[in-house]
C-alpha cells in the first residue's frame, strides 16, 4: 500500500488521456479512494469516520450538512482532512430526522424533514429548490471552515435523474469540485449519458465506482480489491463507533456501520491493499487536477 505522498516523477508526455495518467501515475497504476459516507449523522458516525481517517486506511469523507452532528464534525476535523459534501435530500431513519437548510417546501415530507424515500423525493422536488438547497449545503460547509474537496450525493438522489443531474453538474462546475458517479450502471440503463455529460463539462470523477451499497460487508470491499483494475477506483464505507444512541435510531443498520469501522482500521485491509498494489489517494488530488485544467474532460 502506498500513501498519497505525491505522484511519482513522470516523463515528458505531450498527451495524457486517462485520469490516472493525468494524476501523474503510469497508465497501469491502481489508485484507490477509500471514502467514508455520512459524516455528521451522529456523534457515533463522527467518531467512527475520524477514526477511519486518522487511524485506518480511509482517505476521505463526505459531510451531511443538514444532519444533527454536522457542525460538530466540521469543528473537530483536522485541517488536512479530505472532506467533501454529501449532498442530502433524504432523511431515511424512522425517528431520527433532518431537513432542508433553506426554505424549500417541495423538499419537506408530511412528517417533517426530508422525504424518507427516493420515490417521494423525485415525485415532489422542485429542481430550482434542489439547486438552492444543495448550493446552501456546500456554502454552509465552507462557512464552517471545511476545505470542500468533492461532492457525493446521499442515496444517489441526484445521480440518475436527468432533471437533478443538471443540478449536480452545475454545482460541480460552479465550485470546481470532482464528483462521485457509478460505473456499474450504463447510460442505457440510466436513460441518459451521465458520465459523458460530466466529462464534456470538464468535471472529474473516478473511473470505477460500484453503485451497490452493503454496509458492513468486508467481502464487498475485498472483492473490489481482488478485482482492482488500472485507473481510479472509489470504494465507500460508513464507519461508526458502537453506542446506544446509534443502535436506537439505526437498528440493524448499526451492525454494518460498526463493522465498517473495524474493517477500515484492520490490518487485514492494509494487507489487502498491499496485495492489490493499490495507491491510496483522496478526492483532493482529483480536485487539484480539475482546478489546474478546468477546461479538460475526464
Amino acid at each position: 500500500m502506498t500513501s498519497d505522498s505525491g505522484p511519482p516523477a513522470t516523463s515528458n508526455v505531450s498527451v495524457v488521456n486517462s485520469l490516472v495518467e493525468r494524476l501523474g501515475y503510469s497508465a497501469d497504476t491502481k489508485v484507490v479512494i477509500l471514502s467514508c459516507d455520512d459524516l455528521g449523522v451522529s456523534h457515533a458516525s463522527n467518531e467512527g469516520v475520524f477514526s477511519a481517517l486518522h487511524d485506518g486506511s480511509a482517505t476521505c469523507a463526505s459531510l451531511m450538512v443538514p444532519a444533527p452532528w454536522a457542525c460538530h464534525a466540521a469543528a473537530n476535523a483536522f485541517p488536512d482532512d479530505d472532506i467533501g459534501v454529501h449532498l442530502t435530500l433524504n432523511s431515511e431513519h424512522g425517528c431520527y430526522r433532518w431537513g432542508p437548510v433553506t426554505h424549500s417546501p417541495s423538499l419537506q415530507s408530511g412528517e417533517g424533514g426530508f422525504p424518507r424515500t427516493l420515490t417521494d423525493l423525485w415525485e415532489h422536488a422542485d429542481p430550482s429548490e434542489v439547486l438552492r438547497e444543495l448550493r446552501a449545503q456546500v456554502e454552509r460547509a465552507m462557512v464552517w471552515g471545511v476545505d470542500v474537496t468533492h461532492l457525493a450525493p446521499h442515496l444517489s438522489s441526484i445521480t440518475l435523474r436527468p432533471e437533478f443531474f443538471d443540478v449536480y453538474l452545475e454545482l460541480a462546475s460552479e465550485y470546481q469540485l470532482p464528483i462521485r458517479l457509478p460505473s456499474t450502471i450504463s447510460a442505457d440503463q440510466a436513460g441518459f449519458p451521465f458520465r459523458q455529460l460530466a466529462a464534456d463539462e470538464g468535471v472529474v470523477f473516478p473511473d470505477h465506482f460500484d453503485h451497490d451499497w452493503r454496509a458492513g460487508s468486508s467481502l464487498r470491499v475485498f472483492d473490489a480489491l481482488a478485482s482492482l483494475r488500472p485507473g481510479v477506483t472509489e470504494i465507500h464505507i460508513q464507519p461508526a463507533i458502537d453506542t446506544p444512541e446509534v443502535r436506537a435510531f439505526a437498528g440493524d443498520a448499526a451492525d454494518g456501520w460498526v463493522a465498517d469501522l473495524e474493517l477500515a482500521t484492520s490490518d487485514e485491509l492494509r494487507q489487502r491493499l498491499d496485495d492489490a498494489n493499490a495507491v491510496l489517494v483522496g478526492f483532493r488530488a482529483l480536485r487539484d487536477l480539475m482546478r489546474s485544467a478546468p477546461s479538460s474532460g475526464n
